[in-house]
């Protein structure tokens, strides 16, 4: 139960932070990313105003025997950027861009404007499932 809390207050605070900073707004996504047109910096300063937390936050696990909330830590190893990793980056990259919208604020967007949002959470869903279900060769 102790984990549900945790996982429910740390997605709680994370989307209240996307509302606050505004990031939930695809415009505002997609005017940082438009260099040469209205750009708004105010991502990159969302962005860096992250990393200063988690910096700490690394700090304080190598601190740690283990986590609040499991018996230990579980953290992906470094793996080589191979051609998979490549091209969801570049999938990825492309519809932020093109929509605006990136998985945590495209579930917060569910609250704030749904009709509007809820095609992007649905192609979402059917790219996590098809990931999921069809095997894909990293070669």
């Amino acid at each position: 139960m102790n984990k549900v809390v945790i996982a429910l207050m740390s997605g709680i605070l994370f989307g209240a932070g996307l509302a606050y900073s505004g990031m939930a707004d695809p415009s505002r996504v997609q005017s940082f990313l438009d260099l040469f047109g209205t750009w708004d910096p105010t991502l990159a300063f969302v962005m860096g105003g992250a990393v200063l937390p988690m910096a700490v936050a690394w700090m304080i696990k190598d601190r740690l025997t283990s986590p609040l909330a499991a018996s230990s830590f579980d953290l992906p190893g470094t793996s080589k950027i191979d051609r998979s990793l490549a091209i969801g980056a570049i999938l990825f990259g492309m519809g932020w861009g093109i929509a605006g919208l990136c998985p945590g604020p495209a579930l917060a967007d569910l609250a704030l404007a749904p009709k509007a949002v809820l095609p992007f959470v649905v192609a979402m869903f059917v790219g996590m499932a098809a990931h999921r279900f069809i095997p894909v060769s990293s070669t």
